[in-house]
């Protein structure tokens, strides 16, 4: 299967069908943390300069910075920001290029200005003991199966210290999460 893994710079999901013998590539305006297939730049551009029917499934992680529900106290100040940020998401969701996509966010407003969530996962459904309610909404592909459910829920994410790097610490994909894509949507035909 040949999976394009959307504003993704960790190579985490990546990485996780890569194992899994797929062919699969990340693309982000930033470079990848670690070695493999990465295209640094415009996802659009990446899609249409690829050719027709290159790829089988797609998994987007826009940013959520003018989405999430965390930071509605800022979006009455922020207007031309969040609504760049929807079309961004819009777009991604509704790629007419890729048969299967899934789309993944923090609980936020795109569960009003776009649809529901078909599903909202928490990384101890697989077998990480914290809490981080994310939103799936997808086009082609079935619900997530848990893998391992854990206790120990703790809000790790949320009490990430103030930093530069705290942004990109909160928004890499769990493991365990990412072997639950690849294992499951991996074999989606």
């Amino acid at each position: 299967m040949r999976v394009l893994i959307a504003c993704e710079f960790s190579g985490i999901v990546r990485d996780a069908f890569d194992s899994r013998g797929h062919y699969a590539v990340s693309c982000d305006v930033l470079p990848c943390e670690k070695p493999g297939r990465h295209e640094e730049g415009d996802i659009f551009a990446f899609i249409e300069s690829s050719r027709p029917g290159s790829w089988d499934l797609m998994i987007a992680f826009p940013p959520c910075t003018h989405l999430a529900v965390s930071g509605a106290r800022w979006f009455g100040d922020k207007r031309k920001e969040q609504r760049r940020a929807m079309r961004f998401f819009y777009e991604l969701a509704e790629c007419k290029e890729i048969p299967r996509v899934a789309v993944e966010n923090p609980i936020g407003i795109m569960s009003t200005q776009y649809r529901r969530p078909d599903q909202i996962i928490q990384p101890w459904q697989f077998g990480h003991g914290e809490t981080k309610a994310t939103c799936l909404w997808l086009k082609g592909l079935p619900l997530l199966v848990p893998t391992n459910i854990v206790d120990g829920r703790k809000a790790r994410v949320h009490r990430e210290p103030p930093g530069p790097e705290r942004w990109k610490n909160r928004s890499r994909t769990y493991q365990g999460v990412a072997d639950a894509m690849a294992e499951q949507w991996g074999g989606t035909t």
